[in-house]
């Protein structure tokens, strides 16, 4: 058994809450721009002493609507503004927030404001409105419940929220204190769902504590990335999820700007006239900016160019971690000028595409293919990957500027421990574990154990304190020899291939492990192009002899990673993606094995026919 820790860097009152954040960034400065409102003619700053004036406007509705401290509200909504508002109005009326992501099913949304006990909803426009009216009008868990719904976004008619604003107009600024200073670190501020991948959702209780204190020891961890001058992040991940939640309160407690974008088709656009300098992305963002990247050099004729720039960025960030290891001396000379070269003619157009301003980028949610850590360090997109859990408010473990490790997840966030128990599963003890399952005795009975939370996780710690994720206990395959398989490293490697989307392993009580595969249509194309073949659809190309012998490489490679009796020997390439729509995917972008295997059971079949 191995384990790590890191030291706590900032303590807070425990009489204080996450609204004491807000406070002193508007009494320290009341016109800094915490915030940033893309509108018709661009983005609008938001400062700390108009944030706090709307917040508190909006807090006073709630109270005159009978809110009282430690109620629950739930937020249905895609990633905007209005989400980071409703958020602090609840907290400073003294509610808990509870977040529904947007995708969610109306059987979702009805187990959700079931379990919670929420007697407000606010939502994002018309057609989540309906949503929610329905579920309250058919279901029989929510047929004695009055629940009021709010609606967030304007469509000429006059707005909900500026109506609920009105409404609290008569509440004193004294009642809005009470009700604001009624919760300590040690209460629920929220209550965070789990995706459901199986059975209903297990609401999570993240305190005031867990966010406030991560907030405020992350940025005493990263002050190259939160305290540079005019620091600013555009938010794109949904606020319902934890990971984009935590950052928008160590945003909050930096003064660093945060801004909202909810549309996919906005986004290159909103990077470039937001022009952040850090940024919170997911693996599937990364791979597709490379694959665009390679699609664009492909049409251009620079294909040759571009592999070239490529593998010199590879290698150049490879060298740089060899040197830190203390198992090489940094890159060489001719590493050097290939590198300064292609900064020259490659990397900052790339750069380009976050905004040109971009120094940082945390990657988290999933694994991230070493390759592609390397290439975009390389391209001096630093990434500095994480690791973490609803449960541990997301962050408990983190690379920084100053120790990065590519292929690990980091050391441990200050205040946290990380144990690896006997059988592999990364434990985990510190400031960001939530306080348990809401009403749920048996899940936290099962959850910790020595006062660790148990992920489910299998993970291992080298001598200088950096984890690195091997698997899911839950993933583990067993084939019909008796032979423990872990697919994530198999996966991750296929992955990386240019064609592919994604890699599923499978084999759990079979002779031998095979793989479903499916095709990245922008890799496809790019792919087609380099080889001057025609452009062909994902069901062309899934029978295409061309396309399967460049997958047949990708799980050779792969197979290199393990024994004889691990290796991939057969795979399937489907002709359907893995989507959110499809249900294969979470909001976070991972894959949702379990449904994946159901869908897919015939081509399952088959590999084994």
């Amino acid at each position: 058994m191995r384990e790590a820790s890191t030291e706590l860097l900032v303590e807070l009152d425990p009489a204080s809450n996450v609204t004491d954040l807000l406070l002193e960034q508007q009494a320290a400065n009341p016109a800094r721009a915490l915030y940033a409102r893309k509108g018709p003619n661009g983005w609008t700053d938001v400062t700390a002493r108009k944030f706090v004036q709307d917040v508190s406007a909006l807090a006073k509705g709630l109270i005159a609507g009978g809110l009282e401290p430690g109620n629950t509200v739930a937020v249905m909504s895609a990633t905007r503004y209005e989400w980071t508002l409703v958020d602090f109005a609840i907290w400073f009326a003294g509610g808990v927030t509870v977040p529904i992501y947007e995708t969610s099913s109306a059987s979702q949304v009805e187990w959700i404001l079931h379990d919670s006990g929420a007697l407000r909803v606010f939502a994002e426009d018309r057609g989540k409105v309906d949503l929610v009216a329905k579920v309250l009008a058919s279901s029989e868990l929510l047929k004695d419940r009055l629940v009021n719904v709010v609606r967030m976004d304007y469509d000429g008619v006059a707005p909900d929220l500026a109506s609920l604003a009105a409404a609290g107009m008569g509440v004193t600024d004294a009642e809005l204190e009470r009700h604001r200073s009624a919760a300590a670190l040690e209460d629920v501020a929220s209550l965070v769902y789990t995706s459901g991948t199986t059975g209903n959702p297990k609401g999570c209780e993240i305190t005031h504590g867990n966010f406030a204190l991560v907030a405020r020891n992350i940025v005493a961890f990263l002050p190259e990335l939160l305290l540079q001058e005019n620091a600013r992040t555009l938010m794109f991940l949904p606020l319902a999820h934890v990971l984009a939640r935590a950052v928008q309160v160590v945003c909050l407690s930096a003064g660093a700007t945060f801004g909202h974008t909810g549309s996919a088709a906005q986004l290159v656009e909103d990077l470039g006239t937001f022009k952040p300098t850090f940024l919170l992305v997911v693996p599937r963002i990364f791979e597709k900016l490379r694959a665009g990247a390679a699609r664009k050099a492909a049409l251009a004729g620079r294909s040759g160019i571009f592999g070239a720039a490529t593998a010199a960025a590879i290698r150049f960030s490879r060298e740089q971690d060899a040197a830190a290891r203390g198992d090489g001396k940094g890159p060489g000379f001719l590493s050097r000028t290939r590198h300064a070269l292609f900064d020259r003619l490659v990397y900052p157009k790339l750069r380009q595409t976050l905004g040109g301003q971009v120094r940082y980028t945390v990657s988290g949610a999933s694994p991230l293919g070493a390759d592609d850590a390397h290439f975009f360090r390389g391209a001096g997109i630093p990434v500095l990957e994480g690791y973490g859990l609803t449960e541990t408010t997301a962050p408990c473990t983190a690379n920084t500027p100053t120790r990065t490790r590519v292929g690990s997840v980091g050391i441990p966030i200050p205040g946290t421990t990380i144990r690896v128990a006997a059988d592999g599963e990364i434990l985990v003890k510190g400031i960001g574990v939530f306080r348990g399952y809401h009403a749920n005795e048996a899940a936290n009975a099962e959850a910790f154990v020595d006062g660790f939370f148990r992920t489910g996780d299998l993970g291992e710690l080298d001598p200088d304190g950096f984890l690195t994720i091997t698997g899911r206990k839950k993933d583990v395959l067993v084939t019909a020899g008796g032979k423990n398989v872990v697919p994530g490293p198999l996966e991750e490697r296929i992955r990386a291939h240019q064609l592919v989307a994604h890699a599923v392993v499978v084999g759990e009580g079979k002779p031998f492990v095979a793989a479903l595969v499916s095709l990245d249509v922008e890799g496809l194309e790019n792919w087609c192009a380099l080889h001057k073949l025609p452009a062909m659809s994902p069901r062309e190309a899934a029978a295409d002899p061309g396309v399967r012998a460049a997958i047949q490489e990708a799980v050779d490679q792969a197979n290199g990673l393990v024994s004889k009796a691990e290796s991939i020997r057969s795979f399937a390439v489907l002709d359907a993606q893995f989507t959110l729509d499809s249900g294969h995917l979470t909001p976070s972008l991972k894959l949702k094995r379990a449904a994946v295997v159901r869908d897919f059971d015939a081509e399952i079949t088959r590999l084994y026919g």
